[in-house]
């Protein structure tokens, strides 16, 4: 981190020139690498991050049609500096007249570079810059006098001016010139974009038709599931009553029971999500699923409403790579208590606890936050820097059912009916994901076959269009990479028989780190424990 924090972006046609050729040399390289020059999964991940810079600044262009790619830059430049507690006062110092100067040359290379934006991309990027003017105006030197550690710089003074002229400059040209020359904003990519990056993202052969298909048999599929789950528990937990004698109305009675067991408010959540993370651990470790880190660097918080829609569903924030203080935070979704008593009430019945009894698997442990956690302690910084996206999100869903059959919440089918409404809401990403890039389908074909066939909760398919129009290929990774993992663990459990060793399994994949799930059955055969 701290050589890289002494660069910043540099978008100049030239830069941008240099680095393509740079990256198409690399890929020459990586299709011939020498056997001892870089690991063979690593040297495949990189490929794909090389063809996914290539992409950008070639095929998708961003350097001539996003503003936001500059604002965001610019909005960004200063921050990490502020934040540094690893460098010195005149470091920090240094680095501040660097980045305003970076600052004014992006804005020259935004005036520059850029032809025509999408109206939404014009406005999100004015509003940005306009944020980032009036704090270079009113709150920056204020903000740096306060900080005792930084002296004033021998051109601070000349270089926030120039910095804030190159700022007016490009407002005036962005609300001038490009505003004459905006396109519509659509962000459906069609059937053969929606192709080429599929193929590019998944590194596979995999065509959306073949996409489509899978993820309507899996849905097919759970939906079956959820029937015998809901009709098991229903039986049990209503003797005396007359059940639904349909599939749907099993269901759906299954799934208001789990919705009426939800939590009262934003400290109730907290509080239970705590005891659910500790409990998980304690699971885990009585039955030998996985090696528990040493040290916890998790910290749990309720999402500010600051972070806009993403507080609805809430995220893990997890470290950069190489942070030397690498603390992960889960966000857990929020609602103001300021709204109406029905839609508060509404919202906590999709995050209701069964949900939350099975998603602290994917999150946590050992989901996302213990999987990343000891990836960051294993020496594959390619494999840090540049993961293999279907992994992430399949390790994560394929962590639940791992746990569910160990016997996690086994006295408590409606956790076993959560686990299978998400698999089912994963399998409906996916499939959505490719009925509206490349059928059309509209907001409201979504939203209807969501939760009509797909049985999401109200909350999740409210959230799921904006998803699906700004991360399509990260949208199928659920699916895809869960069902992945799982093929591996039965091929793993046929082969090894009575040999086979859960925690063995479990480690091994967490170790290696985020790669090509494909990998890992040449791994495991060469694994020396086997």
């Amino acid at each position: 981190m701290r050589p890289s924090v002494f660069q910043y972006e540099d978008f100049s046609a030239k830069r941008i020139a240099d680095w393509l050729a740079f990256n198409e040399k690399m890929l020459q390289q990586l299709d011939t690498p020498k056997s001892d020059e870089i690991d063979r999964i690593d040297a495949r991940l990189l490929r794909v991050q090389v063809q996914s810079e290539i992409d950008i600044w070639t095929k998708l262009s961003t350097q001539t049609s996003s503003l936001i790619l500059y604002s965001r830059a610019i909005a960004k430049s200063l921050e990490p500096v502020l934040k540094a507690d690893y460098l010195l006062g005149n470091e920090k110092t240094e680095l501040i007249c660097q980045r305003l100067d970076a600052v004014r040359q992006l804005c020259e290379a935004a005036k520059t570079n850029l032809t025509q934006v999408t109206e939404d991309d014009l406005e999100k990027g004015i509003a940005q810059l306009k944020s980032t003017l009036e704090f270079y105006k009113n709150d920056l030197s204020e903000s740096i006098e306060n900080d005792k550690s930084v002296g004033p710089g021998e051109n601070f003074e000349m270089l926030l001016q120039a910095a804030i002229d190159g700022l007016e400059k490009l407002l005036t040209f962005s609300e001038s010139t490009l505003r004459k020359n905006t396109k519509p904003s659509t962000d459906i990519l069609g059937r053969d974009e929606y192709a080429r990056r599929l193929k590019l993202y998944t590194d596979s052969e995999l065509t959306p038709e073949e996409l489509s298909k899978m993820a309507l048999q899996e849905i097919e599929t759970v939906r079956n599931l959820m029937v015998e789950v809901s009709k098991k528990y229903l039986k049990t937990e209503y003797p005396n009553s007359p059940i639904p004698d349909d599939a749907n109305g099993l269901t759906l009675k299954a799934l208001a029971d789990m919705e009426k067991d939800a939590p009262l408010n934003a400290a109730d959540y907290l509080q239970f999500w705590n005891e659910l993370a500790d409990a998980a651990v304690a699971f885990i470790a009585e039955h030998n699923i996985a090696t528990l880190p040493k040290n916890k660097t998790l910290r749990i918080v309720t999402a500010p409403e600051s972070a806009g829609p993403a507080a609805r569903i809430g995220w893990v924030a997890s470290a950069p790579p190489f942070d030397p203080n690498p603390m992960t935070t889960l966000n857990l979704p929020s609602i103001p208590d300021t709204l109406p008593q029905q839609e508060q009430i509404d919202f906590w019945a999709s995050f209701n606890r069964p949900f939350n009894r099975m998603i602290v698997i994917h999150e946590l442990f050992p989901g996302h936050y213990m999987q990343l956690k000891i990836s960051r302690e294993t020496p594959h910084p390619i494999r840090l820097l540049f993961p293999y996206g279907i992994y992430i999100e399949g390790w994560a869903t394929f962590a639940e059912k791992v746990l569910l059959d160990a016997g996690w919440e086994a006295e408590n089918p409606l956790t076993l009916l959560a686990h299978l409404r998400k698999r089912l809401e994963n399998a409906n990403r996916a499939y959505t994901s490719v009925q509206v890039h490349c059928k059309g389908w509209s907001q409201e074909q979504v939203m209807q076959f969501s939760t009509e066939t797909s049985l999401l909760a109200p909350q999740f398919a409210k959230s799921l269009w904006g998803r699906i129009m700004n991360s399509p290929m990260q949208l199928t990774s659920y699916y895809l990479g869960g069902a992945q993992f799982r093929e591996l663990f039965e091929a793993e459990k046929e082969r090894l028989g009575d040999a086979f060793d859960l925690q063995h399994f479990m480690d091994t994949v967490m170790r290696a780190g985020p790669i090509p799930i494909d990998e890992f059955y040449e791994l495991f055969k060469n694994s020396a424990t086997n």
